[in-house]
């Protein structure tokens, strides 16, 4: 009798393709189980930063430019250089990008059919249909409560998104077909073939549909992929950076030119356009303590940073200084602008009223008129109401009803005024700021008007390039009028300090106000010289009001220039460190090896944690050539290479771990596996969402990257198969199992979240947008779809563990 004990023989020993590496035989089941799911979790978070660096590859690849050059508009003797976007926006998210992150379930289901000997597995499909449930399901739940309150994004190219839906539930209903119907367990060449073919298929449609060849274009600029002007790019920038400096100069500030600096890089990228793969990289970032693609703006200066407030690329109203708001602990309250004015023939006049300081907690303030020299009733009608700001709100509106009659009148204004109840005052929740009284003209548009300049004396400085002199119309708005305006010199010499002439304004029915642009050339002396605008002639019947001429004064700003290029300077240092991918091997390892990418100052404790469970995998992937070398492709095959070694190692952790503990296959890839894999894309989506005006980065794309997965993640690895069994003259088998049910449970989960978007999109309650909205609605709609995953899994694993059994 032999009784010899042959230690590789064991529980699970025989599953993995690679592991187990040593002999397990003496470890308990449980100790194995624990170590197989942390290892797990640890590779899953390795996948995720090789991911990182492979769609900085994509990236590189999908933001190459051109430059071309067009006629100028403006000048017809002139050209404009656009810079246009080689790769399609469209193609690219369908493609490379979509591809980006569905590399790790795509891979999973590769290896796994190669590694059976080219027989099929439960593993890789499952993992596909789950991470489709996780991300159609789970992601969107997550995405539709995220939006902050009063506030909705709509999904903006509906009709790319109309494909990519269809395809989606098409591909999934393909499956079905064959594996139930036209060769049932069966997959043919031909059916392997069609399904991989279906990929660039979907790429071609919604490429056609996206350049308006399927129906009628209704298409933007950007999406006939008209380039941004270079030179427009760099003058936005440099606003920032002056307003930046002008209010950073302010006397009762006191900061650094590295804090404003850190400041307009803040705002600046602010308005950037970022990409989906953007999101991703930042999201696998921010969740192991890696750098980030914000800019990074210092505790210390970030109440200043709040308060900078730009309206039409100008400075605005300033908020409330930090004293007022002690901090942050109250909620200040005021109106965005001290004044204004409304015709007599619009109706209503909106208020704007904002919130800074505290915007955690719900506040309410009292909103009335005042009687100025319009009277209530017969000018306007009086309001005295409550206005209440929720949590995270900060932007309200005011409307009072304009009076309109067919009696002139003077412009006449009244005063609207916010106040506090008395127990409020005694309260520490909120205070009222600086502009907590708006003056509100109202215009009579009965008669022509007069004109008059909005003050009698300007001062600019010789850096600003153009004096901007505002001419208003008062006491009347009716019809099209002129008046002429003509500079006199006085010690300012025209031609030389400024371009002086003659000219007109011509105001169409019911303007009030315009402006007069005068070239400023500088200071040719140190003096400060000055000359006079008049204005004269009106026609229309208008006539010349009280301050008929106005003396404009150039003074010297050489200390102040000097200073915005010491600012730009180092924004644009900072806004360098916030590209997407890094130039050098030396930039890689620098990143790898501090945490937040060497912001200590802003890292926390769980940045500290995760760059330390990490720091491995940071500094093996700063290996991986940058972007920056061959255009982003050997980024691109490298990191592959990488993706498909460590999703072998998950595949092998997830069948042994599934094994240890009793789950099928089918379980493992539909949860932990199908988890594990989406996870960046969740935080990816939610930032998306609550950082873009639309819904497209956020949503847009998980139908693409849903069908990406079935016509590569199973059309590839079925299309090697099935030749290689035709090759042994065999068929290729797919049992049905379990996965030809969890298909069908996901199939219709699909088609009915998607008509929830649909439905959230056209009712008025639900915020008419498929994100956001009311809040008993987007909370409701978001437990709805995310209680469809919870039966999914759960119907699934019954089925996989034979439970129950429908098919």
């Amino acid at each position: 009798m032999n009784n010899t004990i042959d230690l590789n023989v064991y529980a699970c020993s025989s599953i993995g393709l690679i592991l187990p590496m040593i002999s397990e035989y003496t470890w308990s089941i449980g100790a194995r189980a624990f170590l197989y799911c942390l290892a797990m979790v640890w590779c899953f978070l390795g996948v995720a930063i090789i991911s990182d660096t492979f769609m900085c590859g994509i990236e590189r690849i999908t933001s190459k430019t051109r430059v071309i050059k067009i006629p100028d508009s403006e000048d017809k003797d002139k050209v404009k250089e656009i810079e246009v976007k080689v790769w399609n926006d469209t193609v690219a998210n369908l493609s490379l990008l979509a591809f980006g992150t569905s590399a790790p379930e795509i891979l999973l289901s590769v290896i796994e059919i190669t590694g059976k000997s080219f027989k099929s597995g439960e593993l890789g499909p499952g993992t596909i249909v789950g991470s489709a449930a996780f991300n159609l399901l789970v992601i969107t739940a997550v995405c539709i409560v995220s939006i902050p309150k009063g506030e909705v994004r709509r999904i903006k190219n509906i009709k790319v998104f109309a494909i990519t839906s269809f395809s989606s539930m098409f591909a999934y209903i393909w499956l079905l077909i064959v594996l139930l119907l036209v060769t049932p367990e069966v997959v043919d060449l031909w059916e392997a073939i069609i399904t991989f073919l279906f990929f660039p298929a979907l790429i071609i449609t919604a490429y056609a549909t996206d350049k308006g060849c399927c129906c009628k274009s209704n298409r933007t600029a950007s999406e006939v992929e008209i380039g941004l002007d270079l030179s427009g790019q760099q003058q936005d920038g440099t606003a920032d950076i002056i307003e930046v400096a002008r209010e950073c100069g302010r006397g009762d500030r006191k900061v650094s030119l590295d804090a404003a600096a850190q400041i307009a890089a803040a705002r600046i990228a602010e308005r950037q356009t970022r990409t989906s793969a953007w999101y991703r990289v930042n999201a696998t970032r921010v969740i192991t303590g890696g750098h980030k693609l914000t800019p990074p703006v210092n505790k210390a200066i970030k109440d200043l940073y709040d308060n900078v407030v730009y309206e039409n690329g100008n400075a605005g109203i300033r908020k409330s200084s930090l004293d007022i708001s002690e901090s942050g602990k109250k909620a200040v309250i005021e109106f965005t602008a001290a004044s204004c004015a409304v015709l007599e023939n619009e109706g209503h006049v909106r208020l704007g009223v904002r919130r800074s300081g505290n915007v955690e907690c719900s506040v309410t303030v009292g909103v009335e008129t005042i009687d100025g020299s319009a009277e209530a009733g017969s000018d306007y009608k009086p309001i005295k109401q409550k206005l209440t700001f929720g949590p995270k709100e900060c932007l309200k509106d005011v409307y009072v009803e304009i009076v309109d009659d067919d009696v002139w009148e003077p412009d006449e204004f009244f005063f609207v005024k916010l106040f506090l109840e008395p127990e409020q005052v005694k309260g520490d929740e909120v205070v009222l700021g600086k502009v907590s009284i708006n003056q509100v003209t109202i215009v009579n548009d009965d008669e022509p008007g007069k004109f008059e300049f909005s003050k009698p004396s300007f001062i600019v400085k010789e850096g600003c390039g153009q004096a901007q002199l505002v001419v208003k119309r008062v006491n009347g708005a009716d019809g099209e009028v002129a008046v002429t305006w003509k500079t006199k010199d006085l010690s300012a010499k025209s031609g030389q300090e400024y371009q002086g002439g003659e000219d007109k304004i011509r105001f169409k029915h019911g303007e009030t106000s315009k402006v007069i642009a005068l070239d400023i050339y500088g200071i040719k002396d140190s003096h400060e010289p000055n000359f006079q605008v008049d204005l004269s002639s009106p026609t229309g019947g208008a006539e010349v009001g009280k301050i008929s001429r106005t003396i404009v004064t150039i003074i010297n700003d050489e200390e102040f220039s000097a200073m915005v290029s010491r600012i730009q300077e180092k924004t644009q240092h900072n806004l360098d460190g916030l590209k997407i991918d890094t130039a050098t091997w030396r930039d890689q390892f620098h990143d790898a090896m501090n945490v937040n990418g060497g912001d200590v100052e802003n890292a926390n404790t769980m940045a500290y944690v995760m760059h330390f469970c990490t720091f491995f995998w940071k500094v093996l992937f700063a290996f991986v050539p940058p972007p920056s070398v061959g255009g982003g492709w050997l980024t691109f095959l490298v990191s592959l290479a990488m993706i498909g070694l460590l999703t072998a190692i998950i595949s092998d952790l997830a069948s042994i771990f599934g094994c240890l503990i009793g789950l099928s296959p089918t379980i493992t890839a539909i949860t932990f596996v199908a988890l594990g894999t989406s996870m960046p894309d969740t935080f990816a989506s939610r930032q998306a969402a609550m950082m873009e005006r639309f819904a497209d980065s956020s949503i847009g794309n998980i139908n693409g990257s849903n069908s990406v997965n079935v016509f590569l993640g199973l059309g590839f690895p079925w299309l090697i198969a099935t030749i290689y069994w035709q090759v042994q003259g065999k068929p290729f088998a797919v049992p049905k199992g379990s996965l030809v049910f969890s298909v069908i449970l996901y199939t219709i989960c699909s088609i009915v979240a998607i008509a929830v978007l649909l439905l959230r999109r056209n009712l008025s309650f639900m915020g008419k947008a498929e994100l956001g909205g009311p809040k008993t609605g987007k909370i409701a709609s978001a437990i709805f779809v995310f209680l469809m995953w919870v039966i999914y899994i759960v119907l699934s694993s019954l089925q996989a563990q034979k439970i129950i059994h429908v098919i």
